[in-house]
């Protein structure tokens, strides 16, 4: 059987959560295995007696499956016949309880704003909000996608404050923040929304809304 048949056959027989598995191949003639060895070089083979082993990550790159495919292709075509072997499997490692509890109470960015918002009083106009992140390698990212919130960097914290407005004055519409945070849901950005401050039946008088004082300074 050629060596990329003798592949394929293999492949079929992995787990599903392979990661890595470990061959030991011969050649048929025991003076072409240095030959052999040449053409899987790039796969970082080495060699054990009169045997070869290389390992074909799942991951991909210059020792994934599609390299072995090619590889093993060409010495079929060079005619240098060799019989490969199993030697081992590694598979992905079970998420432990701890990390699978947390995949799962991960709450979605706009289900988030939309448990703030139903704790609020009826009547509530202006809200100063804040939006935290995970990571500060998220920060730009969540800029970008969340623009239309006019996020200010809260150095306090991993994350920004925004303002919303329900119908007029400063601050995001409460519909326009949720699109928003959809998009972080869309890329799978992990973030939490809480309402810090908010007014309620507020009347603009010469200014076009509510201005926030915190710690001296305006918002």
């Amino acid at each position: 059987m050629k060596l990329r048949d003798q592949w394929r056959t293999l492949e079929k027989r992995l787990p599903d959560d392979w990661e890595s598995i470990r061959l030991r191949l011969r050649t048929e003639q025991a003076s072409e295995l240095q030959r052999a060895a040449r053409v899987l070089a790039p796969m970082g083979v080495g060699r054990v007696g009169d045997e070869l082993v290389l390992t074909i990550r799942r991951a991909g790159g210059g020792a994934g499956p599609d390299a072995a495919r090619r590889l093993f292709a060409r010495l079929d075509e060079e005619r240098v016949w060799c019989l490969v072997e199993q030697e081992d499997v590694a598979v992905a490692e079970a998420p432990q309880d701890g990390d699978r509890a947390s995949k799962e109470a991960t709450v979605p960015v706009a289900t988030s704003w939309d448990e703030a918002l139903a704790d609020l009083p009826g009547d509530w106009s202006d809200l100063l909000c804040a939006l935290e992140l995970d990571s500060t390698a998220l920060l730009p990212r969540t800029a970008l996608l969340c623009a239309p919130l006019n996020p200010t960097r809260d150095l306090a914290t991993t994350g920004f404050t925004f303002r919303s407005a329900r119908r007029k004055g400063y601050g995001v519409s409460p519909a326009m923040a949720r699109r928003c945070f959809e998009r972080l849901d869309a890329e799978g950005i992990p973030a939490r929304v809480s309402v810090l401050r908010l007014l309620a039946e507020t009347e603009n008088v010469a200014t076009q809304g509510a201005v926030w004082y915190v710690d001296g300074k305006q918002l």
